[in-house]
């Protein structure tokens, strides 16, 4: 039950970033630029205080060794996590929820499939099958249709989902997983200047449910989203935590119908179909060889 309810926390958190982006872009709340600079910086200020705690934790039990200590993230990840969370942002202006999140739920899984492929792990013929139906379903749905009305918002977010890969790929040899990623927001922070730069041109429209919304993400469906799920982690079997990972496209795109009156085109049923169904037979397999 523990388990479970964990899991079904950190699988909301996932999906309602996605809601609560397009909820703030497409209501006009906020601009992309000043949405991922609130959401960088709510992330970074609660992650580092759940970091804290953590931390506290450890040290009084003497479980707060060198090696995790030593474990402060690296610039490239937080290059990687400035790139999703702003290419984010940016695609969810023009894409549905349920769209975005499949678009980057698939440039993710096929960013470390094809990163297992580069360093020659063997599959089996029924993964390579699975690799190229997946491939062929996110084909199939970037291309303009009803579900992607903007090529320019689906290759941002699948732009996005590449970076994310990235960030996951890297994050494998993490020690502590949670403060590694705490480590990697602040340093994020660094770009926010940048954003800045820009941000301040629409300042004028950023309205107060803007900033909310933006907190949200941050705080709620990031810092806390993530710090639930690497509590889960440990309590799932390696091919649960990877399987019950293909519900955050389908929730989010539940959560657009009911929050945003979107539409469930036939295009998105028919890729998230595709896609999703091939992943799990590649996981399934990939373990089962295992």
């Amino acid at each position: 039950m523990k388990a479970t309810l964990y899991t079904l926390i950190a699988l909301i958190a996932f999906a309602a970033n996605s809601l609560f982006c397009r909820m703030a872009l497409a209501q006009g709340y906020i601009d992309p630029w000043n949405f991922t600079i609130i959401r960088l910086l709510s992330g970074a200020a609660c992650l580092g205080i759940i970091m804290g705690v953590y931390s506290y934790n450890l040290k009084r039990k003497g479980a707060f060794n060198r090696e995790i200590l030593n474990d402060r993230g690296s610039w490239r990840s937080s290059i990687s996590l400035f790139v999703y969370a702003l290419c984010f942002s940016i695609a969810y202006v023009e894409l549905d929820t349920g769209t975005g999140a499949l678009i980057l739920f698939s440039a993710v899984q096929l960013t470390m499939i094809g990163w297992g492929i580069y360093q020659k792990e063997q599959l089996s013929t029924l993964q390579w099958a699975a690799f190229i139906v997946a491939l062929g379903g996110f084909v199939y749905l970037m291309l303009p249709s009803a579900a992607v009305p903007s090529v320019l918002g689906a290759s941002l977010m699948a732009l996005s989902g590449v970076a994310w890969g990235i960030y996951s790929i890297r994050g494998k040899v993490c020690v502590s997983p949670l403060r590694t990623t705490g480590f990697n927001f602040v340093r994020s922070l660094v770009a926010v200047p940048i954003l800045l730069l820009v941000g301040m041109s629409y300042i004028k429209t950023v309205s107060i449910e803007g900033i909310l919304l933006a907190c949200a993400s941050g705080a709620i469906a990031s810092g806390i989203g993530y710090s639930i799920w690497y509590v889960a982690m440990p309590l799932l079997k390696s091919t649960q935590a990877a399987v019950v990972q293909l519900c955050v496209p389908v929730l989010a795109a539940i959560a657009g119908v009911l929050f945003l009156s979107e539409q469930l085109t036939l295009e998105f049923i028919i890729a998230s179909s595709l896609i999703l169904g091939a992943v799990l037979v590649f996981i399934l397999n990939k373990h089962k060889a295992q």
